[in-house]
């Protein structure tokens, strides 16, 4: 009898603030398959959530992240972390002030600096001021009290620093934008037919009914057609009498980006991707209210299709249960 084999995930510990809501945050993420709240890098053993509130033991609240790194990458965890904390701030998140409360992440496997740091450097150029997130091996750590285990799931109305919008958008975040590039201006030049590049550069739009997915309806996925990035499932794709491929959502929340668009003496909401930079279309609130009443009108000419029975050769096999 052959005997399965055990699983092995990986771990991070991040610290971000008080616990309790960035340990919901965290178990909302794919891939993500334990958490736990607990105190780190202190200079006592054993300590209770009094003794590191008031008692100065030097440790930071910090979730233990056990995470499966086939589905989802260290950069990826580290990116969605980043947008719940203030990187900037010494000892404090949001109105909770002590070192207890500072951001720090706290590595066992030695590799995992290197990709740490990267992102900390990357997420520098976004700011003027220096980055302050706390980078070390993990020194020690003590799981927290069984009452603050899991907290905002016994106590739904308790208190949380983090924004109830955050905890949806991390239950959606399947696409990891590390996955994608963007190739450099020559190649896009070189690559995309005159239209696509006048559509997705210029911010031209393509003729209705006359462009290639506005009446293709079989199962697949829409990625972006200079990055690759995923966009859209067949699964949310609807009729409209627009001309034009009209999606109810993306794939992942985080995969475009949206800006205020007054050309033509319109006033709308022009959608870009989000690695590649391009122009898809406009989103509108007339769509079906049964599909949430939202409508992502895109050209064609800025998106490719990938039709369920080639996703998996093209790297797209863990996105095949959303065309499903």
């Amino acid at each position: 009898m052959e005997v399965p084999k055990i699983k092995e995930y990986k771990e991070i510990y991040l610290a971000g603030g008080c616990f309790w809501g960035v340990e919901k945050y965290l178990n909302e993420i794919p891939g993500i398959i334990d958490t736990e709240a607990g105190y780190a890098n202190g200079d006592t053993e054993n300590p209770t959530y009094k003794d590191v509130c008031f008692n100065d033991t030097g440790h930071a609240e910090t979730v233990r992240v056990k995470y499966d790194s086939k589905l989802v990458s260290l950069n990826h965890i580290l990116n969605l972390y980043f947008e719940i904390i203030n990187p900037t701030s010494l000892n404090r998140q949001g109105f909770d002030i002590g070192k207890q409360y500072r951001t720090g992440i706290y590595f066992t496997h030695s590799e995992d600096e290197k990709i740490i740091k990267s992102a900390i450097s990357r997420l520098q150029q976004n700011y003027k001021k220096p980055i302050l997130i706390e980078v070390l091996p993990l020194d020690n750590y003590y799981p927290a009290e069984e009452e603050h285990q899991k907290y905002l799931e016994k106590n739904p109305g308790g208190y949380c620093h983090i924004g109830k919008d955050s905890f949806e958008r991390a239950r959606k975040a399947i696409v990891d934008p590390m996955d994608y590039t963007r190739p450099n201006d020559d190649v896009i030049r070189n690559t995309l037919t005159d239209l696509q590049y006048r559509v997705t550069m210029e911010e031209a739009t393509e003729p209705p009914f006359d462009n290639e997915y506005w009446n293709e309806f079989s199962p697949g996925i829409y990625v972006d057609i200079v990055s690759g990035e995923p966009l859209f499932s067949s699964k949310d794709k609807f009729h409209s009498s627009c001309g034009w491929p009209s999606f109810a959502k993306t794939i992942d929340p985080s995969v475009i980006n949206t800006r205020k668009d007054l050309s033509y003496g319109m006033m709308r909401e022009e959608v870009r991707s989000r690695v590649g930079d391009i122009h898809l279309g406009h989103i509108f609130n007339d769509g079906p209210q049964e599909l949430g009443g939202l409508r992502y009108c895109i050209n064609s000419a800025s998106i490719r299709f990938i039709p369920k029975d080639k996703m998996e050769e093209e790297g797209y096999g863990k996105y095949i249960s959303l065309v499903e």
